[in-house]
């Protein structure tokens, strides 16, 4: 493994140095019994001397929705939920959301019941109808105009926006997995933290993952940092998720380390099992880590909306991809080695990772830049991939 050191080592160096470059970088892969590569470069504020670590904090975004929707899996497994009932049986809230069919001579919206009842399942497969206003410009248009709350407030109000069609029509990406978090929270009558922490993060001994920093993993805090115009970054000292948040976001709340999110992926290489007994069983691994779309549905571009957060993203251009519960599925061969049929997604701060239950191998790369699908840290996250690929002799079928 030292040739892989060697080339990882040196893609974290080119990045951290380059022009345009990141302030700092982790990446972390894994094979099903432990990491195989560790590393780090770089800075967690530029300007300052603290240098990126492994065991960096950093704000992980979306990389949260997979934890959230294994918190659904394993009621599914204890049979007290249902994929297909009405959401609503679990939070009376959702059957009171409407349509929006657009918006009137006057610019209000013109909203109308939906045709039928989200399920669990189309919340943790993006189509029940939520958006994000940095990809969607109908929800742009709400939150510019008509004051809804941005999801990262953390807020019960910036969950109650009106569905973007009718659920199961179509997949998009938005704030579905939040929705499916208060699922949890009103099956388990606790907050979804201490679900999490009970029977997912503290078995699979992830000890600095929260929706709430304590001060030790404050202190270990990458900064996130805004890439301007002219490819320069700033820090962004002031910004920061809600310390103490209304709502524990399934679909971005939570802060966590490169470190941590390796025990996350390494259950599900090894079908469902931490280090002290099964997260989930093999057969509820093998149920959700496949396609679940309905018919020939796939999932499509996201358009960068708000450009300070988002530059349009998608992962392999061109390829069919699906998705699963709760990833995305590259439908075919990735250039980067990553076989048909392997788990992936990323962080709005630029944080990427993939899932190959096939070959037992997994990764996550975290930097902490705005906006998503940073062209230097896609990149860098793809050359990391390609030389795991390379270096592990893994042959991938012709």
């Amino acid at each position: 493994m030292s040739d892989l050191t060697s080339a990882v080592n040196g893609i974290l160096e080119g990045v951290v140095s380059g022009s345009p470059r990141v302030p700092g970088v982790v990446a972390i892969a894994t094979d099903r019994d432990g990491n195989v590569y560790e590393g780090s470069a770089g800075v967690r504020v530029l300007g300052e001397d603290t240098l990126m670590t492994t065991d960096t904090v950093c704000a992980v975004f979306s990389t949260t929705k997979a934890i959230g929707g294994t918190a659904c899996l394993q009621l599914v497994e204890d049979g007290e939920l249902d994929l297909d009932a009405p959401a609503k049986e679990y939070v009376p809230e959702l059957g009171e959301l409407q349509v929006l069919d657009g918006f009137d001579d006057n610019g209000d919206p013109v909203l109308r019941p939906p045709r039928r009842d989200i399920t669990t399942r189309m919340l943790l497969l993006h189509t029940a109808g939520f958006g994000y206003d940095f990809f969607n410009e109908r929800y742009n248009r709400l939150a510019q105009e008509h004051g809804q709350p941005s999801v990262i407030t953390a807020s019960k109000e910036a969950l109650t926006t009106p569905l973007l069609f009718d659920p199961g029509e179509r997949w998009e990406y938005g704030s579905n997995l939040d929705w499916a978090g208060q699922v949890v929270e009103c099956i388990t009558g606790k907050r979804l933290g201490q679900v999490m922490q009970e029977r997912i993060l503290g078995p699979l001994g992830m000890t600095s993952t929260a929706f709430s920093m304590t001060d030790e993993m404050r202190a270990r805090m990458a900064r996130i940092h805004q890439r301007e115009d002219d490819g320069s970054l700033t820090p962004l000292t002031d910004f920061e998720l809600p310390a103490d948040p209304e709502v524990h976001m399934a679909g971005h709340g939570l802060y966590s380390t490169a470190e941590d999110y390796m025990h996350f992926i390494r259950m599900w290489l090894n079908d469902g099992m931490g280090p002290d007994g099964p997260i989930l069983q093999p057969e509820t691994v093998d149920m959700a880590a496949r396609n679940h779309l309905p018919g020939d549905m796939t999932i499509k571009e996201l358009p960068g909306v708000i450009p300070e957060l988002s530059n349009d993203a998608e992962f392999f251009p061109g390829m069919p991809k699906t998705w699963a519960l709760t990833f995305m599925v590259n439908e075919e061969q990735a250039p980067t080695g990553r076989p048909a049929g392997a788990l992936a997604w990323a962080g709005l701060a630029n944080l990427y990772y993939w899932i190959d239950r096939s070959n037992g191998i997994g990764g996550f790369w975290a930097t902490q830049i705005f906006p998503f699908a940073d062209p230097t840290s896609v990149g860098g996250y793809l050359e990391f991939e390609a030389a795991v690929y390379e270096h592990m002799g893994v042959t991938q079928p012709a």
